[in-house]
């Protein structure tokens, strides 16, 4: 018997396929959550610094999206007239933005 067929007698078998796949579908499910309001003094803050936002400048932001909080860093720039925030390519809504922190 040749040696490549000789290694696939030990090759990983997986005898419930797609069972880890269904597991982590389940698991993402389960930590749904609500979204939740932000206080008016939050609003306020993430307001002042999408203001105050330069082309390129590096940020954090924590944002709501398929029924999940999503944290990101990176370059941002904005579109105001879509209302949107781009950050490393990803248009997040203004209304879903929980949390926004200027890195630079």
């Amino acid at each position: 018997m040749p040696q490549a067929e000789r290694a696939k007698q030990f090759m990983p078998f997986d005898t419930l396929k797609g069972l880890h796949e269904a597991l982590r579908m389940k698991e993402y499910e389960h930590e749904r959550v609500a979204k939740g309001e932000l206080s008016e003094e939050k609003a306020a803050e993430i307001s002042k610094i999408l203001l105050n936002l330069d082309k390129n400048d590096v940020i954090f932001v924590k944002f709501y999206e398929n029924e999940h909080y999503v944290e990101l860093q990176g370059k941002a720039t904005l579109n105001i007239e879509e209302h949107l925030l781009v950050v490393n390519y990803k248009k997040i809504y203004f209304d879903d933005i929980y949390e926004l922190k200027r890195l630079n």
